[in-house]
């Protein structure tokens, strides 16, 4: 739970960390936007602001009878009112063919004819302005800027009885416009990144919020979760002792067979140890050898008691507690491990066992090894049907039995543990015995 808690807090932080990125990258484009929209917008008024100029001031001193007529008097008319607008730098008047008819500047070249292009010839085609912010790389230019490093050029069309007949080409200080301009951006630029941190201090605590939600939701939950899993372990444990009752019942009903289960245990998880089966296998080992019989609850007393040879149907009868075991024990997970155990413990290597036949590898280890240990049990104690094997009879029975009804390695396993641990077979008085007569 805690690792999925980090996760998803790891997730948050970098959620974000992009988000910030997202923002960031968002404001810089529409900033971007916003001040190029600005800046076009400043420079179509002020090209405006400049053709309406012309037009009707500098216009009626200048066209005639549908033509551009530049006089005295009109020389002196502009000069003076451009005198009082310092910004504008210098003002040309081209008629429609490319003469230059009147310049504040150079006047030497009015009179000449020049080649039409780009925002002149624009004007006088399409009868609409046309402006820009320049910065003078030409050298007639850069002459007629009186020093100034960027200028405003505009282009306006002349018009006479609603034809166009020539054009204004405008020079302006463009410091103002770009003043203007530069206090609008920063304005653009301070309410763009305001905004957007703001959205991303909104989105900060949103997420902090999401964070100590999960922390208290992750805490409730594992407060539930120990809970749940501390009644689960007394359940487990309840249903455990329950088992333990129902086996210890199934062995008191038969005073032969007092602490046969807890021999078989013992023998098996020696084997399985020779084995080196897993901590996990030996576990599931253990349950199986302590209730390989539970089964033999549903079994009547009168079968399980009998002195006699038991019938076929009897003898059918006593072959169902295997199977019924391992239908007990299935319901508790502790033991869902060792119910294959329970099941396939009367399995043979040569597939004549019950309850499935399985022979050879198909029978689990860990059954073969309760199988073996439940079958020397069986033979060296007294039984109703029986008497008990001394150990050279016993050990005779098993060498017999390997490769046919006991699985080889199992034998072999076991016998080594005769040699190294003979305790683990017999009742601790009985260690030497076993340990000479292996």
């Amino acid at each position: 739970m805690s690792e999925l808690v980090a996760r998803s807090l790891t997730l948050l932080r970098a959620f974000l960390l992009l988000s910030a990125v997202i923002l960031a990258a968002g404001a810089v484009v529409l900033g971007t936007v916003l001040t190029g929209a600005l800046r076009d917008q400043a420079v179509d008024d002020a090209e405006a602001s400049l053709a309406q100029y012309t037009a009707a001031v500098i216009g009626p001193h200048l066209v005639q009878g549908g033509e551009i007529v530049v006089g005295p008097e009109a020389t002196a008319v502009i000069q003076q009112d451009l005198e009082q607008r310092p910004h504008i730098v210098n003002v040309k008047v081209w008629t429609a063919d490319g003469v230059l008819a009147w310049t504040r500047l150079a006047p030497e070249r009015i009179g000449e004819r020049y080649p039409l292009g780009g925002g002149l010839l624009k004007a006088i085609e399409t009868g609409q302005p046309d402006g820009h912010l320049e910065d003078l790389p030409e050298a007639e230019d850069a002459a007629e800027s009186l020093g100034i490093d960027k200028l405003l050029e505009v282009y306006a069309p002349i018009r006479a009885e609603g034809e166009v007949v020539g054009a204004y080409e405008i020079y302006a200080d463009a410091a103002p416009l770009e003043a203007s301009i530069a206090d609008r951006r920063r304005l653009i630029w301070v309410a763009t990144a305001a905004v957007f941190v703001l959205l991303w201090a909104l989105l900060v605590l949103l997420v902090r919020g999401a964070s100590r939600t999960l922390r208290r939701q992750t805490e409730v939950v594992r407060e539930r979760s120990l809970a749940l899993a501390e009644s689960y372990r007394r359940l487990e444990e309840s249903a455990l002792e329950a088992v333990e009752t129902l086996n210890a019942t199934v062995e008191a009903k038969d005073p032969y067979t007092a602490g046969h289960s807890l021999r078989v245990q013992r023998i098996a998880v020696a084997v399985g140890e020779e084995l080196d089966l897993t901590p996990k296998e030996l576990e599931a080992l253990r349950f199986g050898g302590l209730f390989h019989d539970i089964g033999k609850i549903a079994i009547p007393d009168s079968i399980l008691t009998k002195p006699d040879r038991l019938t076929d149907d009897e003898y059918d009868r006593i072959k169902q507690h295997s199977a019924e075991g391992a239908r007990i024990v299935a319901k508790l997970g502790r033991l869902r491990e060792a119910v294959p155990i329970i099941r396939h413990h009367h399995e043979r290597w040569d597939g004549r066992g019950y309850p499935d036949g399985l022979g050879g590898d198909e029978i689990p280890l860990s059954a073969a090894i309760v199988g073996l240990a439940d079958a020397w049990d069986a033979m060296t104690t007294e039984r109703p049907y029986h008497r008990a094997l001394d150990l050279e009879e016993a050990f005779a029975e098993v060498r017999d039995g390997r490769g046919t009804q006991f699985v080889p390695q199992v034998v072999d396993a076991f016998f080594s543990v005769v040699r190294t641990r003979p305790g683990e077979l017999r009742a601790s008085d009985e260690s030497e015995d076993v340990r000479a007569a292996g």
